[in-house]
């Protein structure tokens, strides 16, 4: 997906594959359900969760993978084992396929970024 135009999530999950649709949609919801004191938000033309105004997590739709960006150095750092069998950038960890996605590893990762505040990286 080149970058949305989407001015909500809303709009964002609409506009995906349908393949791609229901995994986001539940990414959305594991991020809302986790993520609680944080701002949801477009940002750089994706879905973007904030606290106190610092973007921690967003998720996106590419044209080769679904994208989920960990902005959270020492969050990173805590999951070093866990992360090193990932297809992980500097801060993005890349699904290829939607049924790949390590739903219980975001979630531990969501926790993590949740519980306290810390550097973005």
């Amino acid at each position: 997906m080149v970058q949305s135009q989407a001015e909500d999530i809303d709009g964002y999950l609409a506009e995906l594959p349908e393949e791609r649709k229901e995994a986001l949609t539940r990414l959305r919801e594991l991020c809302r359900a986790e993520l609680q004191g944080f701002t949801e938000v477009m940002a750089y033309g994706m879905p973007a969760y904030e606290r106190d105004g610092n973007g921690e997590i967003a998720f996106a739709s590419q044209k080769q993978y679904i994208s989920f960006y960990l902005l959270r150095s020492d969050v990173r750092e805590a999951f070093a084992e866990q992360l090193a069998s990932q297809d992980m950038g500097k801060g993005c960890l890349r699904f290829r396929r939607p049924e790949k996605i390590d739903f219980v590893l975001l979630r531990d990762l969501l926790r993590a970024t949740a519980a306290r505040a810390g550097k973005i990286c």
